[in-house]
């Protein structure tokens, strides 16, 4: 496995040639179920995309390093008036492959397109899925801390006797809280949901996120000099935001036309940092076939 290079191939066979324990990270947004059937992925049928992922993540699982991280971003498609399950089911395979299931953030589309559907409404989340290999496993909370806000000067400025002492839920659910720890604080932990706008830019490829998705999830998983891996890169996103991080990439992409459009922008992205590469793309279908 080489570091920041783009393999051209079927993501199972070239990942059948990685070793094992061998990447800290990996993100990726996978092709749609039967989905965008104008695009060169032409989507995969929603009753076998589950079956369809499993011998992928089989070999993810392989490949990530026992205290790394996986983190899925997909969204189930409605079919006929009613949202289909089939995320929910990959869910429950992985669970059985022997993942963890970990945690789930959404990302809110802060200008998600409109429409208008007779028993629904658009489209403004998706999921990002997160997996490991154990419980224990490299997280950084601190890299992704947020301002407070100014709320914080009028709150935090008149506490009560019960804000400075553990306050117990008066629902009795078992959660509390003190008040007083946050005075002196400017940042504070984010929830598990991320505000996001969708990619703007014209990237000619039908599903492409914007690099500040993969940028936090990065940021939280993994520290500089890291390995970060893109099994379905499709325009290149992912490596740009490990560029822009100061971390390894790898990406696997099997049409030809993405893989040029993703290699395009990050021999880009190496011009500005003073970094030539003339072998960006590794040809795993040659490799292969021997051609």
């Amino acid at each position: 496995m080489e570091l920041d290079r783009l393999y051209q191939g079927d993501c199972q066979v070239v990942l059948e040639t990685f070793p094992d324990n061998s990447v800290d990270f990996i993100f990726t947004s996978p092709p749609y179920a039967d989905n965008r059937r104008k695009s060169p992925y032409q989507g995969v049928k929603i009753e076998e995309y589950a079956n369809w992922f499993l011998p992928v993540s089989s070999h993810l699982k392989r490949v990530l390093k026992p205290d790394g991280s996986f983190v899925l971003n997909i969204k189930e498609r409605a079919v006929h008036g009613e949202r289909q399950t089939y995320v929910l089911q990959l869910i429950l395979k992985m669970k059985e492959q022997g993942w963890y299931w970990i945690e789930e953030y959404i990302w809110h589309k802060k200008n998600c397109y409109p429409g208008k559907w007779p028993n629904r409404f658009r489209d403004a989340w998706e999921r990002c899925l997160h997996f490991t290999k154990r419980k224990k496993f490299k997280m950084f909370q601190e890299a992704v801390k947020v301002p407070m806000g100014n709320w914080k000067d009028k709150r935090l400025s008149r506490l009560s006797e019960e804000d400075q002492v553990r306050h117990e839920s008066r629902v009795s659910s078992g959660l509390g809280r003190n008040v007083s720890n946050w005075v002196g604080r400017s940042m504070a932990y984010p929830t598990n949901v991320l505000y996001l706008p969708t990619e703007c830019s014209n990237k000619k490829h039908s599903a492409a996120f914007p690099k500040e998705l993969p940028i936090w999830f990065i940021r939280l998983f993994t520290k500089e000099g890291d390995v970060v891996l893109d099994p379905f890169i499709g325009s290149g996103t992912t490596a740009i935001a490990c560029l822009m991080t100061n971390r390894h990439f790898v990406g696997i992409e099997v049409q030809q036309e993405y893989c040029k459009i993703a290699s395009d922008a990050i021999s880009i992205k190496l011009k500005n940092k003073g970094i030539h590469c003339d072998n960006l793309v590794i040809n795993s279908f040659e490799s292969v076939t021997g051609g």
